[in-house]
């Protein structure tokens, strides 16, 4: 039987605690942040209580990834910092204990998360992903809901606007309406002295009823022959008028299969089946249009792919110019030959072009799938990382409390993200290989992690000026020694 020691107990309790409150503050920050960028799909459209919910749910769970390393920087570095500057860690280190035996409870518990980020990036996040992108492009396409205000013009209804002067019991005082739903230069303005708005029975139709009104309409596409530069119009006078107007107030949404391709909705397997399938499709198409090539601009000739290109041997190139014959024909030859030679250039630039779009849009799919793929692993591997960032940093500055650790987990992260996000768009552009951008912020990081732990093990100074004043005075003595061969006492 398995007994749990109580520094082991004690230690991981100090940990659980401050890593769910900074999971939960990192996750409500950045669900703000979410918000404010998705805000025009939210605001303004009479979504019902329900459906933001879900739009939450999915948000939260989208932005596991980002606010799980960043709660575990934050909560490691909070724990040992609080444990330095109340002296347990010294206490413990001068028992004996080492800092690797210190912390071995926390380093199985965050190989058990990043056991569980890998899980959720793989099975979870890409469900979240499609019904949260789905839901967001339904939201998109949700019409405003109908809020006409008094003394300016609306447009929330599509191909028109809508004045209103005032608003009594329910009925519409001193209206204007501009139709261009039919084209501006076909446009249809009405005014009325008052009206009332009703939605159909089905909710896609907003029925317009107009009282005491005119309506004036250009009948430009119309042709009138005996006077070109006249535009007909129509006015009309009415006591009650009808209108009615394309408004589908109903919440559509989107199926979720309109996803199903996409990178994002996909688990490692999937994604690796749709990396080999485009790559052989990318194979493919450059082997025919390499052939192509050579068999249709190759001096104009077909080439036989069983035997080998060879000039006759008794072709001699040593002295042949192109430039020199070209010279010795006439000025009609020269100007038809070169009138040739661009054209053949044109359709070779075309064909070129033709050949990058046909290859482009396969290989920016086999690009993102990649960078899908290799995220899947950089989340748990970040975990790691930032865990050996976060506790032997705090065990070096020993500074607890939401101060200097909030600071320092900030800056790091920020300097992750931005390290994280370049990788992420050279990949992305096919500037690198998906590889070197996605794993190019954890290559960053880890040495700094190696590093911090070996000076927080050996209880090294990490922020103490003299030594490195000292350590910069013995690479200076190196250099004199190594390149000038004299002491740097002597230069004085």
């Amino acid at each position: 039987m398995i007994r749990i020691k109580t520094i082991d107990l004690y230690v991981f309790k100090r940990f659980i605690t401050l890593f769910v409150m900074t999971f939960l503050i990192c996750i409500f920050i950045l669900l703000m942040q979410f918000l404010w960028k998705h805000f025009a799909e939210l605001v303004g459209k009479g979504i019902g209580i329900e459906v933001i919910a879900e739009f939450f749910l999915y948000a939260i769970a989208s932005l596991v990834p980002m606010a799980l390393p960043l709660a575990i920087l934050l909560a490691s570095l909070m724990t040992f910092g609080n444990m330095g500057e109340n002296f347990e860690l010294t206490a413990m280190k001068s028992a004996g204990i080492s800092l690797f035996r210190i912390i071995r409870p926390l380093i199985f518990f965050i190989a058990l998360v990043s056991v569980g980020a890998f899980y959720f990036a793989n099975n979870v996040l890409p469900i979240t992903q499609t019904k949260l992108w789905t839901l967001i492009f339904s939201l998109r396409q949700k019409s405003p809901e109908l809020d006409i205000p008094s003394g300016e013009f609306y447009s929330g209804i599509t191909g028109v606007n809508l004045y209103v002067g005032a608003k009594k019991n329910g009925l519409l005082k001193d209206m204007m309406i501009y139709d261009f739903s039919n084209g501006f230069e076909n446009a249809t303005v009405m005014v009325a002295d008052s009206g009332r708005l009703k939605f159909s029975i089905d909710k896609k139709y907003i029925l317009l009823q107009l009282y005491d009104g005119e309506s004036f309409e250009n009948l430009k596409n119309q042709t009138n022959s005996y006077n070109s530069t006249s535009i007909p119009y129509r006015r009309e006078t009415f006591g009650t008028k009808e209108i009615l107007i394309d408004f589908d107030s109903e919440f559509n949404r989107y199926d979720e299969s309109i996803l199903q391709d996409q990178h994002v909705s996909k688990n490692l397997s999937q994604l690796t089946h749709s990396i080999d399938s485009v790559t052989k499709v990318i194979a493919e198409r450059q082997t025919e249009q390499s052939k192509e090539i050579v068999q249709r601009h190759y001096f104009g000739r077909e080439i036989n792919w069983n035997t080998p290109l060879r000039l006759a041997k008794k072709v001699s190139t040593a002295n042949f110019n192109s430039d020199s014959l070209f010279l010795k024909l006439d000025r009609p030859t020269m100007e038809m030959a070169s009138n040739i030679a661009l054209q053949k250039a044109n359709e070779m630039k075309g064909q070129i072009e033709y050949n990058k779009l046909n290859i482009g849009d396969p290989s920016q799919y086999k690009s993102r799938h990649q960078i899908e793929w290799h995220r899947k692993f950089t989340l748990s591997f970040a975990c790691l990382i930032f865990f050996f960032i976060g506790a032997p940093l705090g065990a070096i500055i020993r500074k607890g409390g939401l101060g200097a650790p909030v600071v320092i987990s900030v800056i790091m992260f920020i300097f992750y993200y931005i390290i994280d996000n370049t990788g992420y768009k050279m990949a992305r552009e096919n500037y690198w290989t998906a590889i070197q951008g996605m794993w190019l912020s954890s290559s960053v990081l880890l040495p700094v992690g190696i590093f911090l732990t070996y000076k927080a093990a050996v209880d090294a100074t990490l922020f103490n000026i003299e030594s490195y004043i000292n350590f910069s005075k013995k690479i200076r003595n190196f250099l004199y020694l190594k390149i000038f061969k004299i002491t740097p006492q002597e230069t004085l």
